[in-house]
């Protein structure tokens, strides 16, 4: 037979929140992927419990990957930058071929630091 629930511990209360079929299943695809048993064990978690903060660790590899993809980043600002200033600057500017493989080179790039970040933070809990 089940032990008798501590007063302090018995659940007698209780709250209704309204929403959507969609927002229920939502919430219930959410608990069930952080590990809940019920949507009132994730209510009272996420409502009560202190903030949850997790610490992620990153790699040598991932850390010198970011400083990398940091700089060629602020490579592709300064080009667009100057892209931009050539544009505003003079009246009826039409980009040549240089502006335009650099555009493109920047695309190329941001897609590519997407693709490495998106791998990364499929990594993460």
């Amino acid at each position: 037979m089940r032990p008798e629930t501590p007063e302090d511990k018995k659940l007698e209360e209780g709250i209704r929140i309204r929403m959507t079929r969609k927002e229920k299943e939502l919430l219930t695809e959410r608990c069930r992927k952080e590990g809940y048993q019920t949507i009132s064990d994730f209510g009272r978690a996420k409502l009560l419990r202190k903030r949850e903060i997790r610490k992620i660790e990153a790699s040598k590899e991932f850390s010198e990957l970011m400083v990398q993809m940091d700089f060629e980043l602020n490579k592709i600002g300064v080009n667009l930058n100057q892209i931009a200033k050539k544009l505003n600057t003079y009246l009826g500017y039409q980009l040549d071929r240089e502006d335009k493989q650099t555009l493109n080179n920047s695309y190329e790039l941001l897609k590519k630091c997407f693709m490495l970040l998106q791998k990364y933070i499929d990594h993460i809990p």
